[in-house]
């Protein structure tokens, strides 16, 4: 049955001499990996459109009983390429396409994730990057049904409306001061009522303000965290944020 849907690709792997691998979130069916044939001598069919977090209007062959589609071709509909890729911001394109990789299963309609990767990508290519992070860390923590109760501590479930609280890479849930454990991160008062205000408004609402590697890093720090613990592994991508962000990055990596 041949089948269409706007999607973004997540990721590319060669499987011979000219065929591809390619890993696609599309709209309507989910995360789908698909074999594209002679992908690396046809620029007609696929020219353009296999850069990680393209959107592209995918057309693709789905057979019963068979893991991977056949991908037709694909039709470019707004590239990452359109503007100058950085290291920070492929950084920040490989964080979301690794994310989105490793927490979807296959084959299971993920529109509302579609659209968050559709408005944290825009963001990005206005020169955003750590406004789309934090919201696309955050949303991702929530859609996977892995955010914890933002209002109460953990343990003993008292308030934490008017207070900062704290987490450990380890344990679930946020906590009061009382109820911190050792080693524990704090998550600032002004951070937690700023990720109250994102999980209910669309990141255009919190473009305005100025947004550095400083803005909201206890939020990220708290995201990415609860992301790796339930995926039982440390993001690669992750890591070259937090470089980023802190300024270990190279000279030679920040001209790649």
């Amino acid at each position: 049955m041949q089948l269409s849907s706007d999607a973004v690709i997540l990721r590319v792997w060669p499987v011979n001499e000219a065929d591809l691998i390619v890993s696609f979130l599309t709209r309507d069916f989910g995360k789908l990996k698909g074999v594209a044939k002679s992908a690396l001598k046809s620029r007609r069919r696929f020219g353009g459109t296999l850069e990680i977090m393209t959107e592209v209007r995918a057309t693709f062959v789905d057979r019963p009983r068979q893991e991977l589609v056949r991908i037709d071709h694909f039709d470019l509909i707004a590239s990452p390429l359109r503007s100058p890729v950085d290291y920070a911001r492929m950084t920040t394109l490989s964080f979301f396409a690794e994310v989105t990789e490793q927490a979807l299963p296959d084959r299971n309609p993920e529109e509302v994730t579609f659209r968050l990767l559709s408005a944290v990508l825009d963001h990005c290519a206005r020169g955003q990057i750590w406004l789309p992070v934090t919201y696309f860390s955050l949303w991702m923590t929530r859609l996977m049904g892995w955010l914890p109760d933002l209002n109460l501590c953990a343990v003993c479930s008292s308030s934490l409306l008017d207070s900062g609280a704290w987490f450990h890479p380890s344990a679930d849930g946020l906590r009061c001061r009382s109820h911190a454990m050792p080693a524990s991160a704090s998550l600032a008062l002004e951070s937690l009522q700023l990720a109250r205000r994102m999980i209910r408004a669309p990141i255009a609402e919190f473009a305005a303000q100025p947004w550095t590697a400083q803005s909201a890093a206890d939020l990220r720090r708290f995201s990415i965290q609860a992301l790796e613990r339930h995926l039982e592994r440390r993001l690669r991508t992750a890591e070259a944020l937090r470089r980023l962000a802190t300024g270990a990055v190279s000279s030679a990596e920040l001209r790649s």
